[in-house]
């Protein structure tokens, strides 16, 4: 199984008022994440992370806040420079109905297209979720790179339930792929096999 990008407690509708404000995540937020991220780890919902894997990788993420209170946490994470991954997407239960994972999900699809990317992917165990914002199902066979990077660490990586899910963000005319950063026909990218030559013959 992959990194779990569950949010089974994330909801798509805002209640006005209040409404959660959005912000990118910064050193100070690395505490109240790794309370939220390990509890839902300890669900088997997300991969438990460590308080030094948070600040390592605090620039993927972004965070909502109800107040000066921790609501919600979502990540972006690059796999070339045609593709990410939304992941640790999750709201606190305290913090529910407040729009936080609408506005999470827009942040993080806001901030791929800023940065050229041609489509985002998610594992999540609600895909109706994603589909409200024009995600569909995928063979998780399609996302090698999520597969062998990430997912060997998780203990669910022999039985794993959760759904792929992907969104094509802007449909362009690419020109040939650089080492590395080669484009399959459905979007996703293709990565040099350990080992072989590159460029192929």
């Amino acid at each position: 199984m992959s990194e779990a990008i569950a949010i089974e407690n994330v909801t798509g509708t805002a209640s006005k008022p209040p409404e959660a404000v959005v912000r990118k995540a910064l050193l100070t937020d690395v505490r109240p994440l790794l309370d939220l991220i390990n509890d839902y780890a300890s669900q088997g919902i997300m991969l438990p992370r460590t308080e030094f894997e948070l600040a390592e990788n605090i620039r993927d993420f972004t965070v909502a806040l109800d107040g000066s209170e921790l609501a919600g946490c979502g990540a972006l994470h690059f796999y070339g420079s045609r593709i990410g991954e939304i992941r640790s997407l999750g709201v606190h239960p305290a913090h529910q109905h407040l729009g936080a994972g609408k506005r999470l999900m827009e942040a993080l699809e806001a901030e791929a297209i800023d940065h050229g990317l041609q489509s985002v992917f998610a594992f999540t165990y609600i895909p109706g979720f994603f589909a409200k914002f024009g995600y569909l199902e995928v063979d998780r066979q399609l996302l090698p790179a999520k597969v062998w990077k990430d997912c060997l660490r998780c203990p669910k990586l022999q039985c794993c339930d959760e759904i792929a899910v992907r969104k094509i963000l802007v449909a362009v005319d690419l020109p040939t792929p650089a080492w590395g950063d080669e484009t399959g026909p459905n979007g996703f990218a293709i990565l040099p096999v350990v080992g072989e030559r590159w460029p192929r013959k």
